[in-house]
């Protein structure tokens, strides 16, 4: 090899070394997240409804347990599932609690459902899938609105919620934490 063509050579694998480095710093995160333990939801669950890619299932109620916040969901609530091409589904959430100090907030989330096919083989047997068991991907974006001044905070942040267990037609369960 000559050596002009060995300096070349060299340089540029200087050159891919360093744009590596710098590409690798350049993705690096510039925020931090920290997420709060907010409450847990344990929400009963009726038979779901398949309409084309729509699945609706109604919430005839449940309960809201946490360190700020203690209720039970009234009516009408419910989650519109949207089925997509892949399997996964869309969801489109919307409850009320009403706290047990007589207050009432409003809940709406999306999110995102996706199961492996030996849990949903499960779920469609009327078993209960849980979150231990690598089932999947429960993934929720809760976002709070009331009128109460006692809870008045909780229109000021964003949440994350993670299925605990499913019971397809029987109950669902996620743990919320608030997202700083």
């Amino acid at each position: 090899m000559s050596r002009p063509l060995f300096r070349v050579i060299a340089l540029a694998t200087v050159f891919v070394s360093l744009a590596a480095h710098a590409t690798a710093q350049e993705i690096r995160p510039t925020a931090e997240l920290r997420v709060e333990y907010l409450m847990t939801i344990e929400a009963k669950l009726e038979t779901p409804q398949a309409v084309g890619q729509r699945v609706i299932v109604n919430v005839p109620g449940g309960t809201v347990r946490g360190p700020k916040v203690k209720g039970d969901i009234v009516g009408p609530a419910g989650d519109w599932l949207f089925a997509m091409p892949d399997g996964s589904k869309r969801l489109d959430v919307r409850f009320t609690i009403k706290t047990d100090d007589n207050q009432f907030i409003f809940v709406e989330y999306g999110g995102i459902q996706v199961f492996t096919k030996e849990a949903a083989d499960r779920l469609t047997k009327g078993e209960t899938v849980n979150v231990a068991e690598g089932y999947g991907y429960f993934i929720t974006t809760p976002r709070f609105m009331t009128n109460s001044a006692k809870y008045a905070w909780l229109n000021d942040i964003q949440a994350i919620g993670k299925m605990v267990s499913l019971r397809r037609g029987v109950s669902i369960k996620y743990d919320i934490f608030i997202v700083r």
